[in-house]
């Protein structure tokens, strides 16, 4: 198994290197990175412990030139993940008032003395979060729920297998659903996050309707997932690493600035992008006469 640099995750005074994650596997194929959630027992819920491997992947694939594109999936055929695991997050709840409030481990809350600081979870799993540039497709392999939407909503674009759900349980078990469909928003329309999040476990949104609504970009059956993933991830792989970086980060300033705004920036983005080998790399490839046979979605 090949894989990053071991990193400092923040917060945290280990190194973490991919020969010692526990909940996640990761192998560098071809300039494709594969990271897999790996406790499929629970669904590829994430607890602590992933929360770390995962930060561990993002920060240090930043710096591994061999990493050119990322491929984030579940093990098994049932979950892709299904949100914070809560037999650790909120063991701690019972019967019992004096427990309550008693975290069992630092997943996230406020500090004891000031309302604003706040651990998110999320600030940890989600590649964007920790300032990765560098494209992630999602393989969604079964149920996506709940904390699952901090990735979803911060990874490139997503490719589903045909028995995939989506759903948030939030509001079922007594929570405010807040900073996941936040993170949904700049996916899917309005009325479909708000409706996804009020219905709660109530209700699970097909890959049919994620696609028709523009979350999934592509359905495949089961047994196609990771051929059409790879096939989708080695092609980005294949391209000149800087204008595909340089892109990512275009796009997603462009959804979160004002278009007058996003131009602006866009003017930097070019001259800091304009790579003169990948220019030439590219301009090579152009004159050579062969011209690539695109597949048609």
């Amino acid at each position: 198994m090949t894989g990053p640099s071991p990193c400092t995750v923040a917060g945290v005074n280990d190194n973490i290197a991919p020969d010692d994650f526990e909940t996640i596997t990761y192998e560098l194929r071809d300039g494709v990175a594969w990271v897999t959630m790996n406790r499929p027992d629970v669904y590829n819920a994430f607890n602590y412990r992933m929360q770390l491997e995962l930060k561990s992947v993002w920060r240090s694939a930043r710096h591994d030139d061999a990493v050119r594109c990322l491929v984030l999936t579940g093990a098994g055929d049932k979950a892709f993940c299904t949100g914070i695991d809560r037999n650790e997050a909120m063991g701690h709840w019972s019967e019992d008032e004096s427990q309550a409030g008693q975290a069992a481990v630092p997943v996230g809350g406020a500090g004891d003395n000031s309302p604003w600081h706040f651990d998110d979870p999320g600030e940890n799993i989600g590649p964007k979060s920790n300032d990765l540039w560098k494209p992630v497709i999602a393989a969604v392999n079964g149920m996506a729920c709940g904390g699952a939407f901090y990735m979803l909503g911060e990874v490139d674009f997503i490719i589903a297998a045909d028995h995939a759900t989506f759903f948030d349980p939030h509001v079922t078990y007594g929570m405010t659903a807040c900073f996941e469909p936040m993170h949904m928003l700049q996916k899917m329309p309005f009325h479909e996050i708000m409706r996804l999040s009020l219905l709660g476990a109530r209700e699970r949104m097909s890959a049919r309707r994620a696609y028709e609504v523009g979350l999934v970009s592509e359905i495949v059956a089961a047994s196609e997932l990771h051929e059409t993933v790879a096939w989708a991830a080695n092609a980005i792989a294949s391209a000149p690493a800087t204008a595909i970086q340089g892109t990512v980060r275009a796009i997603w300033a462009a959804r979160e600035l004002s278009r007058a705004q996003a131009l602006d920036f866009g003017k930097v983005l070019i001259r800091v992008g304009s790579d003169p080998e990948s220019l030439l790399e590219g301009q090579k490839a152009f004159s050579s006469g062969e011209r690539i046979t695109p597949r048609i979605r």
